[in-house]
């Protein structure tokens, strides 16, 4: 599965109540700052109840714009849930679609890829469930905000393929990849500062 190397990978944050006994409403985003001809861009979803989201430690470490994880961090790639995005390169998404099917049959080439349903009802997502002779799942979903944003993304996530949980995990990361969305991002600080110089700050 495509491992690309990220615009910028900066921050995310929580939304909502923290109680303890309870995550729901929580958000995370990722952002990049504008880079030559890609505007600056924020990816918005979900955060499961009960998970960790993480984008300036162990996703920069393993050169991902962030991660999502339950329970303690082992740098294991098991249900952990990844968000990767990058400069638009291929024509459409159904070119990065074929062009990862491509290079995971590849690789594996007694895999298994079937169609994984998405239905983002802000940009297109095409989704993909691969099951390889290792006895790994890998889901990933593509989307594609737009061709004036300059980026795709992705989200992924490799599982055992007779993990008991998998229809549940599976149905969680469809959550995920479904209420992702794509918002621009301005970089306030550095208006801050121009406007500062202009002022002879």
């Amino acid at each position: 599965m495509k491992r690309l190397l990220c615009l910028a990978v900066l921050l995310f944050v929580a939304l909502g109540a923290h109680a303890a006994q309870d995550d729901k409403g929580r958000g995370v985003v990722a952002y990049g700052k504008a880079d030559r001809d890609v505007p600056g861009w924020a990816i918005l979803s979900d955060l499961p109840d009960g998970w960790t989201a993480d984008c300036c430690m162990y996703a920069k470490a393993i050169g991902v714009n962030l991660v999502m994880y339950k329970g303690e961090w082992t740098g294991e790639p098991d249900r952990v849930v990844v968000l990767n995005v990058w400069p638009s390169k291929l024509s459409s998404l159904e070119a990065e679609i074929q062009d990862d099917r491509h290079q995971y049959l590849a690789r594996d080439p007694a895999a298994k890829a079937s169609v994984f349903a998405v239905d983002n009802k802000l940009m297109p997502c095409r989704g993909l469930l691969y099951e390889g002779t290792d006895h790994k799942d890998d889901v990933v979903a593509f989307c594609d905000p737009g061709l004036a944003t300059g980026i795709r993304l992705s989200w992924s996530m490799t599982l055992p393929h007779d993990d008991a949980q998998k229809a549940d995990l599976l149905a969680m990361f469809r959550r995920v990849v479904e209420q992702s969305k794509y918002m621009k991002y301005h970089d306030e600080t550095k208006a801050s500062a121009g406007k500062e110089k202009a002022r002879g700050g």
